[in-house]
């Protein structure tokens, strides 16, 4: 099979996959693996996990359950490459190769580094200060042509581009292609049920601010019901729902869920009571949802069967990324075996 574009993309191994991270990017994968013109790496990436404070006796575990929820999201390990970011070297080794190229000045413009470490820059690690540069080598490593990002990753993949430019004049190559960011459809942002201008996070305190991709019916009814609304009725327009965040949070998940235009359910639900439409949205959420919950337990069920997956995914990835890395390295000058 020729391959004529290349997707990669990831999610940390900290915390559960929610809600959020299915709508806004799992699903997506999923629909990129069945265009029969990608091949897609999907990696669980637990060297950024490491960039702020962990568990070490947690992450292997951790990396486990995010590849399994990727699997019960619908992820088809025959169809794409899943495994640990650690696992394939080349990650580490082509990063600090990009990192004598990466300006300092554009590291220092990075927006997330700055809302990560606060107050306390001085106290951040050269890992999180670093971490846009490894997400440049993630990518790169592949030669991915394309890069599923959210709104808060496009700065990092527009220095991944900046990079593969640099590398390609100083050598006076076209080895690294300019990585393309790929959204499909409208991008379905996920806000906290207790606080509509706040993403919905894994890092979040309160678990009732999430549906995690392991909660049963249950919980998800419960969460749902004790989601944070206002006094009126249901919004009449978009206009005024994007006036009231957590109206507006409810109906983009039910119309995400639904398949639906955002326009024609605040048609369908405006002026009606939030009681009702919890209730649609509860029915609708546990009938999408609940199939995942079953197929995360058996994956969890079978931690061998996840690391024999992992195991695969690692070898398939390191027999694309290990002659990329040679082959930069052939252009730098570097020794090797004659």
């Amino acid at each position: 099979m020729t391959i004529k574009k290349r997707i990669l993309s990831g999610m940390q191994p900290t915390s559960q996959l929610h809600l959020g991270n299915y709508l806004g990017a799992l699903r997506n994968w999923v629909t990129l693996q069945d265009m029969n013109d990608y091949q897609c790496l999907y990696c669980v990436v637990d060297l950024h996990a490491i960039t702020a404070k962990y568990n070490p006796d947690a992450l292997a575990q951790s990396t486990r359950e995010i590849a399994a929820a990727y699997m019960a999201g619908g992820v088809d390990p025959r169809k794409s490459i899943i495994f640990p970011q650690s696992a394939v070297a080349e990650h580490s080794q082509l990063m600090w190769l990009l990192a004598t190229m990466a300006q300092m000045g554009k590291l220092d413009r990075m927006t997330q580094f700055k809302d990560k470490a606060g107050k306390n820059k001085e106290k951040a690690g050269l890992g999180l200060y670093s971490y846009p540069v490894l997400m440049a080598a993630d990518i790169l490593i592949y030669k991915a042509t394309h890069v599923p990002v959210g709104e808060d990753q496009k700065q990092h993949l527009e220095l991944a581009r900046e990079l593969a430019s640099t590398f390609n004049h100083r050598h006076d190559v076209e080895y690294f292609p300019q990585p393309e960011p790929l959204i499909l459809g409208d991008a379905t942002r996920v806000m906290s049920l207790r606080d509509g201008s706040e993403k919905m996070s894994k890092s979040a305190i309160s678990d009732m601010t999430r549906i995690n991709m392991t909660d049963d019916a249950d919980m998800i009814a419960k969460k749902i019901r004790k989601a944070k609304t206002d006094p009126l009725p249901l919004p009449t327009s978009k206009e005024e729902a994007e006036a009231r965040p957590e109206a507006l949070n409810l109906l983009t998940i039910y119309a995400a869920l639904q398949g639906k235009v955002l326009d024609d359910v605040i048609n369908e639900w405006a002026g009606k009571e939030f009681s009702d439409f919890k209730k649609a949205l509860i029915d609708v959420s546990v009938d999408h949802l609940a199939p995942m919950t079953t197929r995360m337990n058996e994956f969890m069920n079978d931690p061998a069967e996840i690391d024999r997956i992992l195991a695969k995914g690692a070898d398939h990835a390191r027999e694309i990324a290990a002659p990329v890395l040679q082959g930069a390295m052939d252009m730098m000058g570097f020794w090797k075996a004659s």
